[in-house]
């Protein structure tokens, strides 16, 4: 027998750390941070592209309908203005209705210009997002849910309602 011991390599226990495995931990580490802050980055950028594009599609609609207010003050002058020429109207041959009539279409030709448009609803099926209703007659002529007539113009700018036409809206034939 040889008193010669045989030696095996120690190995490190496990709750040892090497440089070797905390380098690599520490490497992981910040590639996770790198990405992290990478998509951080991403998100950050569509937000504002995603908040240039609402501002500036805000800017538009805010010029675009700008003149609403005015415009909604407006147009009962507007009425009342061709309420007088109507009833003027009687007077044959009268410069000054003339002259008023001009003017009206001046008016009517401006607002034309800018985007307003009136509502025509005489014969058309009652729409509660232009009409409003404000009766219901027997007619056995119209179709229930047709309106008969109009009593007061109502008015779009652009695509945005200024003032639904006010309507009367036929029940159909009377009930016996």
């Amino acid at each position: 027998m040889s008193d010669q011991k045989t030696q095996t390599p120690k190995t490190p226990p496990a709750a040892e750390s090497t440089p070797e495995t905390t380098e690599d931990g520490a490497f992981n580490q910040l590639q996770t941070d790198i990405e992290r802050f990478r998509d951080l980055a991403l998100r950050s950028q569509a937000d504002f592209d995603n908040y240039r594009k609402r501002s500036a599609r805000e800017k538009e609609e805010a010029v675009k309908f700008a003149n609403a207010s005015l415009l909604e003050r407006l147009i009962p002058i507007i009425d009342n203005f061709d309420l007088g020429l109507a009833a003027a109207g009687s007077a044959e041959n009268s410069p000054i209705l003339a002259g008023m009539s001009m003017v009206g279409k001046q008016l009517h030709d401006f607002l034309a210009e800018i985007g307003v448009t009136a509502i025509d609803a005489a014969g058309q099926t009652f729409d509660p997002n232009l009409h409003e209703a404000i009766a219901h007659e027997n007619d056995p002529k119209v179709p229930e849910g047709k309106v008969i007539r109009q009593v007061r113009k109502g008015f779009k700018l652009k695509d945005r309602l200024l003032r639904p036409a006010n309507v009367i809206v036929s029940s159909g034939p009377a009930a016996r």
